[in-house]
C-alpha cells in the first residue's frame, strides 16, 4: 500500500469515527466552534476555494495542508465529493500531518500558522 492509499484509507477511518467535517461550510463551522485541529485541501480545489479555506484556517490559527489527492479520490475514501475537510480530533490530525510530511519531499508541505495541540 503506497502513501496515497494509506492517507485515503485513514481519511475513511476518520470519517467512520465521525472526526471529519466535510465541505467548506462544515469545515468553517468546525473552525468557528474551535473543534478543527487540521484543515485538508484537495489538490484540484479551485484557487478561490483554496484561498478562502486558508484564510479561514489562518483566522482561527489552525494548520491548513494540501492533501495531494483529488476531490474524486477523497469522495471514494469518505463517501462525499468535497475538496475541504476539517479534522476534529488531535490524534487524527497529528497522524495525518505525519503522513503528509512523509509523503511530500522536504519543504513542499504548505502550512498556515500551526497551533499546539
Amino acid at each position: 500500500m503506497n502513501e496515497k492509499e494509506r492517507l485515503l484509507s485513514f481519511l475513511g477511518i476518520a470519517r467512520k469515527a465521525q472526526r471529519l467535517s466535510m465541505g467548506a461550510d462544515a469545515a468553517k463551522e468546525s473552525l468557528q466552534k474551535g473543534k478543527a485541529r487540521l484543515v485538508l485541501l484537495a489538490g484540484d480545489l479551485s484557487p478561490r476555494s483554496e484561498r478562502n479555506a486558508r484564510a479561514a484556517a489562518e483566522e482561527y490559527r489552525t494548520p491548513a495542508l494540501s492533501a495531494g489527492v483529488s476531490m474524486d479520490e477523497i469522495a471514494c475514501a469518505v463517501g462525499k465529493r468535497t475538496g475541504i475537510l476539517a479534522v476534529n480530533d488531535a490524534g487524527f490530525a497529528d497522524k495525518l500531518r505525519a503522513m503528509l510530511e512523509n509523503a511530500a519531499p522536504q519543504g513542499t508541505t504548505e502550512e498556515v500558522d500551526s497551533i499546539d495541540v
